[in-house]
């Protein structure tokens, strides 16, 4: 059949600048049972943090890894209402890695602000972490949330600037307790173990130019440069493809660092991690931020099942066994 006209797009130009930033979500509920039994609700709040708390000007754009069709539903409905600028449906659970390369790949913004789908965003973390990229040089990274273990991983190049690129240098035990209590509760670590793992190891807290951060970056929520980050996924998935569901983020993170690239922690908290139920204090946070959030009551049992040494062992176990797997 012949084309009848023509289409009136040809002689049109663009209306749509993006925003030096993309912010991006990678979401992931396959069912609503279980471990995923409150997850819909977490990744909600990731999601409406941002909306809510957000003030520099930004596009979101939300990749969904092959979840059920009521979290599809749910990310249809936003991006129909506006809320999402781009919304990339995967049928299928692709591994974390190729979802976030085609993440990566398809953000329009020089920035790119990546975050699982289980982190709470304050006020203003958007300018705190730019501000950082901004102002120190040669920075890759830029996260929300500090953790001390993260000083002796990935950044080697940090450590160098530390010593000699920084205009001042602060070291020691500086990490408040609270910020240690959370990490510990959302990461599922005993204090015997949270102890054993920063045995030795001091915070270091840089400045520049006025302004100072933490020696310190981890994966599940940063900021980075596209420039910076795509040619490093690039190297990694040689082929265009990962066979492996979850896992190489350390190595993406050590990549990074061996190319000479900063990796900063933001000196104020400006994001809190969630896991996966709503607990009280993420629920009076999200109030406050006139959030709707409804903290999981806990079943009274666990409690008293978590006293029992023979049971701690063995949630240890399990702990250190899930934890090297998703972290290696």
């Amino acid at each position: 059949m012949p084309r009848i006209g023509m289409n009136p797009s040809r002689s049109k130009t663009l209306d749509y600048t993006p925003a030096r930033v993309t912010v991006a979500v990678m979401t992931y509920l396959p069912n609503q049972v279980g471990y995923f039994q409150h997850r819909f609700d977490v990744t909600r709040l990731t999601i409406e943090s941002i909306l809510a708390n957000t003030a520099e000007p930004y596009d979101l754009l939300v990749f969904d890894n092959g979840s059920c069709p009521e979290m599809v539903e749910y990310l249809v409905s936003l991006n129909r209402a506006g809320k999402i600028d781009h919304l990339m449906l995967s049928k299928h659970n692709m591994g974390k890695l190729n979802a976030l390369y085609r993440i990566m790949q398809a953000a329009p913004g020089d920035i790119i602000a990546y975050t699982d789908d289980d982190v709470f965003h304050l006020p203003g973390w958007l300018e705190a972490h730019l501000e950082i990229i901004d102002t120190f040089p040669n920075v890759g990274a830029v996260t929300g949330f500090y953790i001390r273990q993260r000083v002796n991983m990935s950044s080697d190049s940090t450590l160098k600037f530390a010593e000699n690129g920084a205009d001042a240098t602060r070291r020691g035990l500086l990490m408040p307790r609270k910020w240690e209590e959370e990490y510990m509760d959302n990461s599922g670590r005993t204090e015997a173990r949270y102890q054993e793992e920063v045995a030795g190891i001091e915070d270091i807290i840089v400045k520049y130019k006025g302004l100072e951060a933490w020696v310190s970056a981890h994966h599940f929520q940063v900021v980075t440069p596209k420039a910076v980050i795509v040619p490093i996924l690039e190297e990694m998935l040689t082929q265009g493809w990962s066979d492996q569901l979850m896992g190489r983020m350390v190595e993406m993170d050590d990549r990074m660092d061996a190319k000479g690239y900063l990796r900063f922690c933001t000196l104020e908290q400006t994001v809190m991690l969630m896991g996966n139920a709503i607990n009280k204090e993420i629920a009076q946070v999200a109030e406050k931020y006139g959030l709707n959030a409804a903290e999981v009551d806990q079943p009274t049992a666990v409690p008293k099942l978590a006293k029992n040494r023979y049971v701690q062992n063995i949630m240890q176990r399990l702990i250190n066994f899930l934890y090297k797997r998703l972290n290696t």
